[in-house]
């Protein structure tokens, strides 16, 4: 099924190049606004996902400026991601979605592919086809065509060869050097840059404090955050026949993801050992050590493995964010004094509070992130056998070396950020490149420029922590 459904996608790219040298579709014209289309994982109530492209189009808003951009954006669920992405337009995404991209993209200008997991097989094949699909399909109508913050590993061997193909017309800024060379083996232009959810700014601190109150924070403890996760039922692939077994005899119940994608089925061994070990670990870190641990669900999937640690840590607080929207709940994050996470945006959105965090990971982005602060002593990963006597020992960690570590933190946000202008340089001259005749800001710049507008808390972190 994934190999029909990327040929799909390859044979619709190839469509939309004939006819546009056909003469069917408009091209950007001066005096008109520029349309975008953000093509993503949106309307799930995955946290980070929302979180970075809420800030991409704060940062594209700013460089291009609202006058000449018309902004849309793709949700799967028009519901969960109301309020969120500002003036932007929501697009809703159906399931299958190769004849929605074909038809969709002809109304743009340009695509900016905004998934941070964008090429690679961990997830879904479906997704990274989805991406590409997107970016060529812009390309192919001669159109702008930007991955923008994306990371790329290991892809399955037909998506490494649709990638080539249809992605060497396209700019993908990346937010790793890992990632650069994965796609620069593959012929695809690429630059440096970094994720985009630094420049995030939720609720403020009074909201997450009352909240952890009602929960049965004392306003004293220190606050533990958790953030655990089901690493081992990736990826997700499409299945008619798991489809008709499910609706006609119930099998699949649990492994199903949405309309004919499933879940793998042997990993609960695997799942069960992680959260057992991590909940072991924080258990032994508490006897010796008053804390109050939260349990925090970056994506609604979380749920069920915040919801098993809950009952075997005796009935934690859960906060999950298919009750709490991405302002709600980063503000309830940034409240922790100490956090652990297998979710790679639990730690970023959390940086900018300087909150001391160790992952516990199963692929490369919490890897890269940590290698990065210099903290890979704070790594562990989700399926060592040492996993809990590990975690006690990273707990104690965080709590002996809080001030040395938030250093470390400080430095990295504030390098981020740079990096984060630098991919907003990147984009307009990339705008400028396609589009010649649309008007740009002139004049002297600073790097600050290039990025939304910097909150109070994050300009006091460039004050402290830019190392010019």
């Amino acid at each position: 099924m994934d190999l029909v459904l990327e040929s799909w996608v390859c044979s619709l790219i190839e469509l939309s190049k004939i006819r546009w040298m056909l003469g069917v579709g408009k091209p950007w014209t001066p005096g008109t606004r520029l349309k975008l289309l953000f093509a993503g994982y949106n309307g799930n109530r995955n946290t980070g996902s929302d979180v970075r492209v809420e800030e991409m189009i704060r940062q594209v808003r700013r460089i291009l400026g609202d006058d000449h951009l018309e902004l849309s954006v793709l949700s799967h669920n028009l519901e969960l991601s109301g309020g969120y992405f500002q003036t932007a337009r929501q697009v809703k995404l159906p399931d299958i979605f190769p004849p929605f991209l074909f038809r969709e993209i002809s109304g743009y200008h340009g695509v900016v592919a905004c998934e941070g997991s964008m090429f690679k097989s961990k997830f879904a094949n479906a997704l990274t086809a989805m991406m590409i699909g997107s970016l060529g399909i812009a390309a192919a109508q001669n159109k702008l065509s930007v991955g923008y913050g994306a990371e790329a590993g290991h892809m399955d061997r037909f998506l490494q060869k649709m990638c080539r193909r249809y992605c060497a017309d396209s700019l993908v800024i990346t937010r790793n050097e890992e990632s650069q060379s994965v796609l620069g083996r593959l012929g695809v232009p690429t630059e440096l840059g970094t994720d985009t959810a630094w420049t995030f700014e939720p609720l403020g601190t009074e909201y997450g404090e009352q909240v952890l109150r009602q929960a049965g924070w004392d306003g004293r403890t220190l606050i533990l955050g958790l953030c655990p996760i089901n690493p081992f039922w990736w990826p997700v692939r499409p299945s008619v026949v798991k489809l008709t077994l499910w609706k006609t005899l119930g099998l699949y119940l649990e492994s199903h993801y949405r309309s004919i994608y499933f879940h793998g089925t042997q990993v609960n061994a695997a799942f069960h050992r992680y959260l057992t070990a991590f909940a072991n670990g924080v258990a032994a870190f508490g006897r010796d050590h008053r804390v109050f641990p939260v349990l925090i669900g970056m994506e609604a999937l979380d749920r069920r493995a915040c919801e098993i640690m809950s009952e075997r840590l005796g009935g934690l607080p859960l906060f999950i964010s298919d009750q709490y929207d991405m302002y709600q709940l980063v503000s309830i994050l940034r409240c922790c004094h100490l956090l652990v996470s297998s979710r790679y945006h639990g730690i970023v959105t959390c940086m900018a509070a300087l909150v001391p965090s160790a992952g516990v990971t199963m692929d490369e982005r919490i890897r890269n992130l940590m290698r990065e602060r210099g903290h890979t002593d704070l790594l562990l990963e989700v399926d060592d056998p040492d996993l809990e006597v590990k975690l006690v020992g990273v707990l104690k960690r965080l709590l002996k070396d809080s001030q040395e570590i938030r250093r470390g933190i400080g430095r990295t946000v504030v390098s981020n950020l740079k990096a984060m202008a630098r991919m907003g340089v990147y984009f307009q001259e990339h705008v400028q490149h396609r589009y010649p005749e649309f008007p740009l800001s002139t004049g002297h710049l600073s790097w600050d420029d290039f990025l939304p507008v910097l909150s109070p808390n994050l300009q006091k972190l460039v004050e402290t922590y830019d190392e010019g």
